[in-house]
């Protein structure tokens, strides 16, 4: 399959994309050359590979999750520029109407 102006002006519009006629050129050149990379890639024998699903064979190694410090209710209050007496006040971002 190669990629003509055709097909660019197509995508281009599927994608709401607006391209000049130096842009379609570039496009139609990089887009043939991603479909010839992947028929080199389709020339590759792969009988017997098992697909990748992951790159490395690692697990994710947890840990246990440590309080190294805490702060009181009050404290955290404490530097808030506007707060009562249990919450930090912001102002409303949200117009519910």
């Amino acid at each position: 399959m190669t990629i003509d102006e055709e097909t660019v002006d197509k995508i281009a519009h599927l994608a709401r994309l607006e391209l000049t006629g130096t842009e379609k050129q570039d496009m139609i050149k990089d887009m043939n050359k991603i479909l010839g990379f992947m028929d080199k890639l389709n020339e590759v024998n792969t009988t017997g590979i098992e697909p990748l699903v992951y790159m490395t064979n690692g697990v994710n190694a947890f840990r246990e999750d440590v309080v190294k410090q805490e702060i009181t209710h009050e404290e955290a209050l404490l530097n808030a520029p506007k707060h009562d007496d249990n919450y930090f006040l912001v102002p409303k971002v949200i117009d519910l109407k």
